[in-house]
């Protein structure tokens, strides 16, 4: 089978799916590759790079698509993209299905085979497949990059012959691996880090990297939803949590958001108020901001000042790393391959029974497969049964014991008299 790999043509998008090394693995799993001509070249990969990794090099994007047996995208497919798709081909891409359902039907009714990368099972088996969190971990990165460009001071504290230089205070809102990855990159530049996430189990990720985790008192609220993300509180709860980010808006020089529930749009978290709390030349970088912005100020793929305040709305940031970011997803795309193609032989087989693969396909032999049915659990495994009390059993008398003991005392006595003195 072909498998093609078009530019972007997204405004703004220099990603590419994939890459000269990846394009190498491909070949190994008996895959013939065609690539549009120019399609890496945002991502500093030229067209001769990939023709020496023994892909063709195509010069439209319609023969890409007319030649290919398999599509592999980065975004969806938008304006005539998809019309250029074709009953029995393979498409796999970000597709997002829930926010994108006319996509999902075009696809659908033109018997199209799609695989979504967003629609991954959050599972330890599947983590070498996870678009999301290779994405989410150069965005978390790139978020603080940004944030230092705004920024007018050190990130690390100084002291210097012309005066002593604080560190930056950065609170990362959300510890998830966006969060994480902002995390490791702010500490990493010197910074004091402190962060905020509605699930408790995350605490400890949070302080093995030398960050502080901010706890609300709530024994009976788990903010842990299905797969890992995090799910709506209640308003008490909410109520609470937006004093606390009052409170550590006044301290704070740099606020990174990572706050998203599937789904929906991302919750309102940092308000107007906040931002005028907050001191002038302060940094808000919003990752949410293509699901709305966790920022009430956010401006989408815009840096607004307010109250002297940069708030930063870009939605572009793992294209900002472009070359890091498509040879994390081009390898994300190779082990979907790998476990698409078996036999090695070129060919692939969408097992439907294979949790994973069902998990993603959204789409196939004119169906729509998304959402997938909720996973198989085993059965309930039996009760154990209580540990038996435990039995005592009394130790047996030897009859010898009393003979023993006398002769031990003779012994003694013995030995006694011979080092004793004699008037003893």
């Amino acid at each position: 089978m072909k498998i093609g790999v078009p530019k972007e043509i997204h405004a703004g998008e220099r990603r590419v799916a994939t890459t000269p090394d990846v394009i190498k693995q491909l070949k190994k799993l008996g895959f013939e590759v065609l690539v549009e001509a120019g399609a890496g070249a945002a991502a500093s990969y030229t067209d001769d790079a990939y023709a020496t990794a023994g892909c063709e090099v195509v010069a439209s994007a319609a023969d890409v698509w007319a030649q290919s047996d398999i599509v592999m995208k980065v975004r969806a497919p938008e304006g005539a993209e998809a019309g250029m798709l074709r009953s029995g081909q393979a498409l796999i891409s970000f597709i997002w299905p829930g926010q994108n359902s006319e996509l999902l039907k075009d696809l659908t009714d033109r018997g199209v085979t799609a695989i979504a990368m967003d629609s991954i099972p959050r599972i330890s088996r599947a983590q070498k497949l996870d678009a999301l969190s290779s994405m989410a971990n150069i965005a978390g990165y790139r978020a603080i990059v940004e944030a230092a460009q705004h920024f007018g001071r050190f990130f690390t504290g100084q002291i210097t012959a012309a005066g002593k230089v604080p560190p930056a205070k950065v609170l990362v809102i959300g510890a998830g691996v966006a969060g994480l990855s902002a995390i490791g990159a702010a500490k990493s530049m010197g910074a004091i880090v402190r962060s905020f996430d509605t699930r408790p189990e995350v605490k400890e990720q949070v302080e093995s990297m030398d960050a502080e985790f901010l706890l609300l008192e709530f024994d009976d609220e788990d903010g842990s939803g299905d797969g890992g993300y995090a799910k709506t509180m209640s308003e008490e709860f909410i109520k609470a949590e937006m004093a606390l980010f009052l409170e550590q808006a006044k301290e704070v020089d740099i606020i990174v958001t990572t706050a998203l529930i599937p789904g929906k749009p991302a919750p309102k978290l940092i308000t107007a108020e906040m931002v005028q709390a907050m001191r002038e030349g302060s940094v808000v970088v919003d990752l949410a901001a293509e699901q709305g912005g966790n920022c009430e100020l956010t401006e989408r793929d815009q840096v607004v000042i307010r109250d002297g305040v940069s708030i930063i709305g870009y939605t572009d940031l793992p294209s900002r790393l472009a070359a890091q970011s498509s040879q994390l997803y081009g390898t994300n795309l190779r082990h979907l391959l790998t476990d698409l193609t078996p036999e090695k032989d070129g060919e692939i087989v969408v097992n439907m029974e294979d949790e994973v693969i069902r998990g993603a396909t959204v789409c196939t032999d004119g169906k729509t497969t998304w959402p997938p049915p909720a996973a198989k659990l085993s059965a309930a495994p039996k009760k154990a049964a209580p540990a038996p009390a435990p039995v005592v059993v009394a130790e047996k008398k030897s009859a010898a014991g009393p003979f023993i003991a006398a002769a031990v005392g003779g012994l003694a006595l013995l030995g006694l008299g011979a080092v004793a003195p004699p008037s003893f």
